[in-house]
């Protein structure tokens, strides 16, 4: 295993860490940041959740630098991402935070795609994240991140950012998934 692939398999192991840290870190406390009473557990796993999301991008640039793109690295970088997004989503639903029906919409989409994927490559294609799906995972990470960190530093200026940020990262969602079925739509159409 290279080392992207390696950086990516690391992007997997970091979310039990930050869904243990979520859900155990409960009796850690908060801090108080101007108006704003942050609890520890989420700054934390806010913390964990960027440090991983960051990996996204270390990984395809040494992929790329060291021209070492494989196809097990064009599967597991966006499975990585599902996999990261979906737990945190999750997990903000479950905190209130995050409405579940965005939620179900984004985790839907990244199921479809991921089995449209699948139907690609038994085709013998192994299709790479395009500009579309990366700005829908970096909207969907910077939404993510404000909602963990209870919208700071927006919070003191009342905009409210985080919400702002999930529904720019529902449009991408949306419109990047279209995308993919749309530029893919031959291997359904032509399907038996």
């Amino acid at each position: 295993m290279n080392l992207p692939n390696k950086i990516t398999v690391s992007r997997i192991f970091l979310i039990p860490v930050f869904m243990i840290v979520m859900y155990m870190g409960t009796s850690w406390g908060t801090f108080q940041l101007g108006e704003v009473e942050l609890p520890v557990a989420h700054f934390v796993g806010a913390l964990i959740f960027i440090l991983a999301s960051t990996t996204d991008f270390v990984d395809g640039y040494y992929a790329r630098k060291l021209n070492l793109v494989t196809n097990l690295g064009k599967f597991l970088d966006p499975l990585a991402d599902k996999l990261l997004v979906s737990a945190a989503l999750i997990i903000l639903v479950e905190l209130g935070y995050a409405p579940s029906w965005i939620v179900i919409v984004i985790i839907s989409r990244e199921f479809a795609v991921t089995g449209l994927r699948l139907v690609l490559a038994g085709e013998g294609e192994v299709v790479a994240a395009n500009v579309l799906g990366k700005i829908k995972t970096w909207t969907q990470i910077i939404a993510i991140s404000a909602l963990l960190l209870h919208n700071l530093p927006f919070e003191w200026m009342d905009i409210p950012f985080a919400t702002i940020a999930l529904w720019v990262a529902l449009f991408f969602t949306l419109w990047s998934g279209w995308d993919y079925f749309y530029k893919n739509r031959h291997v359904l159409l032509n399907s038996k």
